[in-house]
């Protein structure tokens, strides 16, 4: 065994080992890029028929092995067609030089600095009855929703928030899109929710911050024009007449502390609020 492995490590020269390294980094920094869009999940259901098709014929399970073949070959046909738009993302950054750039995480400070500023536009904005639609990219990339907007590129500060949504001015209308600490883009434009449900009260904004949070993960918060009623969505789910504790707790808790979900989030400002009124 020692002298197979032996004969083994002598066959390979250094270019190999370059070689070997090139791929490897190519595909980890493909996998960076598909971390941050819609196409992760697309990936793991391809992972997961893969998986399911080896193990049916490894346990020799003839008609399901068939099936799965079959949608396979419909899958492999279709990827382009799924894919199109992240493809499209893929080879601009390429040609842009940017598929290799480092990814900047954000530490705990730099986040709060980001809530606070945020939080406190968010109150300025509610008091002078400023409509704003504030959205915090996190897993789910939007760069779709990017491009359809403005270009900032400027550190997120509370003084930039209310000139963006300052009424009459070119970006007040549309989204901001936040990604890590800068300002990515503004007036952007969101889906709307096909929800019908929904009160009569809630406006575009509304539809919009609960369309986007129906298509990804993202955290987007919601100024109302008309009441400067400030609501946050997420997860198809809209959280309204919120203060400026809660909006700065619900932000730092569901951003800062990825392992507490949403649900858990809430449930713990809720007891908080029950004790400060003891």
């Amino acid at each position: 065994m020692f002298l197979q492995i032996n004969g083994i490590l002598k066959t390979i020269g250094i270019l190999d080992i370059v070689d070997t390294a090139l791929v490897a980094y190519f595909l980890y920094r493909i996998y960076i890029m598909l971390k941050n869009t819609r196409a992760a999940a697309l990936v793991k259901g391809l992972l997961v028929l893969v998986f399911l098709m080896l193990v049916s014929k490894w346990l020799e399970l003839h008609v399901i092995n068939w099936i799965l073949e079959k949608s396979m070959t419909v899958v492999m046909i279709a990827l382009p067609v799924v894919f199109q738009p992240e493809l499209r993302r893929a080879l601009e950054q390429i040609g842009r030089g940017r598929l290799f750039r480092k990814m900047v995480e954000l530490d705990e400070q730099q986040l709060d600095e980001v809530i606070s500023s945020v939080t406190e536009a968010a109150v300025v904005m509610s008091q002078r009855k400023v409509g704003a639609l504030i959205v915090f990219e996190r897993e789910v990339g939007l760069e779709e929703r990017t491009e359809t907007g403005v270009q900032i590129d400027g550190l997120v500060s509370d003084s930039l928030l209310l000139n963006i949504f300052e009424k009459d001015t070119p970006l007040h209308d549309g989204a901001v899109i936040i990604r890590g600490q800068r300002i990515v883009a503004a007036s952007c434009l969101l889906p709307l929710t096909d929800a019908r449900n929904l009160s009569q009260e809630l406006g575009t904004r509304h539809r919009a911050a609960l369309g986007l949070s129906e298509q990804s993960d993202a955290l987007i918060l919601v100024v109302s024009e008309e009441t400067g009623t400030i609501s946050i969505a997420r997860n198809g789910e809209l959280y309204r007449y919120l203060q400026a504790d809660d909006v700065r707790d619900l932000l730092r808790e569901a951003v800062i502390v990825p392992k507490l979900t949403w649900k858990d989030a809430l449930q713990k400002r809720i007891e908080k609020i029950r004790g400060e009124k003891k």
